[in-house]
């Protein structure tokens, strides 16, 4: 089930506050200049609303670390300028988005800045407004293009805004030039996604998973600030009136500070690499016991892990937040006719997912790949729910997964109504309809993946000692027991297994 508050309301007024849509403010500044629109109320990123049982979802020990972790307002830095930066305090950011969009509609772009608004507030900042442009292509210097850069900088000086971040990913001479231009701090998209991973990620792993990640973005984007990144001096500077003992081996700080980047890469990734033994070790036991494999992905925030702890209790961390669990989760489950399979919850994809993530991930996206079936859950509510299932399935494409048995669930369904269904129908017309919140379709759901996880093919007529009480359990962990009857010699089952066991139970077999 989804929070659907990104911080838990601790007054009636701050709960009428905080069901507000998340970039309730841009709104109230939504006139259209030449060139530029602003963001206009057709688009959403997170849903608002009451919760009304949150027992399936377990404990949830984790929301209280999480919020402990929170940027407050209220602390504010004396700059003027982003050369400065080395002063800058923590603090909840004031940020302004720009997009630029060359072709589909208006809607999509807003619906794709309207996500970068939730990244935004997800990291810890506060959306003041939001600029969208249409032209052919961005400007290769500054982006906006330099008429509206400058108009840009107006608009973060009239609000003080300390912050503005792109709807793409920028390259290092736009981020630079921009910055000249607008005099404060600008980032990307991936940096936000970036930064949502390195809070969010709690085990070893996906520590050491978001830290390489980082270093890979950040190795082309390192730049000087002031004399502490200037060229030592070399080679025959006497004649500059530099003087004997002058002569060093000319390499910029800059440079010793990629080396030390490329090394910690290196070892960043002799340790992700040190984790793969004990995760082929745990999935080599359930094949061997011949476990089947569920993977649960779809779209952050679609409501992954609200269905994993609708079905097994799990208590994974649930909140109305992009991101909000990194770390895969897996769990037992069993179907209605005794068969045991796992449930594994992975990392959320997003539009534009940062190509660094998924390299870095790989690891973790083996749950997919190595699936017997996979749940594709997307949300019902959300403006593009086609986009969200492109988005997902060229991700998982790119681990391998494309040909595994696929189970697409419709999340969220208590939120739409009759139309809105017939619509996603027409997407998917095979699709499930359910909702982790009320429990609508869940049932529906575990008996589909009943069908899917692979079925004993071979049928045995088996009459077992009443002392081999183990095969019988063995029987029913790792078969189908269609039948059984007890009779004098043992307990007669009429049961199904896979080849692998056949040899286990054929002396058992009925003549």
């Amino acid at each position: 089930m989804v929070n659907t508050e990104l911080n838990e309301p601790q007054s009636g007024e701050e709960t009428r506050s905080t069901d507000v849509d998340v970039v309730a403010r841009v709104l109230a500044n939504a006139d259209t200049h030449a060139g530029v629109s602003l963001f206009t109320s057709g688009a959403q990123a997170l849903q608002r609303g009451t919760v009304d049982d949150t027992s399936h979802d377990g404990e949830q020990f984790d929301r209280e670390d999480r919020a402990a972790l929170r940027r407050v307002s209220g602390l504010s830095t004396e700059l003027e300028d982003v050369t400065e930066v080395e002063y800058r305090q923590l603090r909840l950011e004031n940020v302004v988005l720009i997009g630029v969009y060359s072709q589909g509609s208006l809607q999509d772009a807003e619906n794709s800045m309207r996500e970068l608004a939730a990244l935004a507030e997800t990291a810890g900042a506060v959306v003041l407004d939001g600029l969208l442009q249409r032209r052919p292509h961005p400007d290769p210097s500054t982006y906006l293009g330099r008429g509206k850069a400058q108009e840009l900088a107006g608009t973060v000086a009239a609000l003080g805004a300390d912050t503005v971040i792109a709807d793409t990913e920028l390259a290092p001479s736009q981020r630079r030039a921009l910055e000249d231009v607008v005099r404060v701090k600008v980032i990307d998209r991936t940096a936000v996604i970036l930064d949502i991973f390195s809070q969010h990620a709690k085990s070893r792993e996906g520590k050491a998973q978001v830290e390489l990640a980082q270093l890979e973005y950040l190795l082309p984007r390192l730049r000087g600030w002031g004399e502490s990144m200037s060229r030592q001096a070399g080679g025959q500077v006497g004649g500059a009136g530099a003087g004997m003992g002058s002569r060093g081996p000319g390499e910029t700080k800059i440079e010793l500070d990629r080396r030390r980047i490329h090394t910690r890469m290196a070892k960043l990734r002799k340790q992700i690499a040190g984790f793969k033994p004990a995760r082929e070790a745990k999935r080599a036991n359930r094949r061997r016991n011949s476990v089947p494999s569920v993977a649960i992905a779809g779209y952050t925030n679609a409501g992954k892990s609200s269905l994993l702890n609708r079905i097994t209790k799990a208590g994974v961390l649930v909140e109305n937040a992009l991101f909000a669990t990194l770390d895969s989760t897996v769990r037992k489950s069993v179907t209605a006719d005794g068969r045991l399979y796992t449930l594994a919850d992975t990392v959320g994809f997003v539009r534009n997912l940062p190509h660094q993530l998924v390299e870095a991930f790989r690891s973790t996206l083996e749950e997919v790949a190595d699936s017997d079936v996979i749940v594709h859950v997307v949300d019902a509510s959300h403006p593009d729910p086609a986009s969200q299932l492109a988005t997902v399935r060229d991700v998982i494409g790119e681990v391998g997964a494309r040909d595994l048995p696929e189970l697409v669930v419709f999340n969220k369904a208590d939120l739409v109504g009759d139309d809105e269904r017939l619509v996603l129908r027409g997407l998917e017309p095979g699709a499930i309809f359910a909702s982790a919140r009320t429990g609508e379709g869940i049932d529906d759901v575990l008996a589909a993946i009943a069908r899917l996880i692979p079925d004993p093919s071979i049928e045995l007529e088996l009459v077992i000692p009443y002392d081999r009480g183990d095969l019988i359990s063995a029987l029913h962990e790792r078969g189908r027991v269609m039948s059984t009857e007890y009779v004098d010699d043992g307990t007669k089952v009429t049961a199904r297994v896979l080849p692998e066991y056949e040899a286990v139970f054929s002396a058992f077999a009925v003549a």
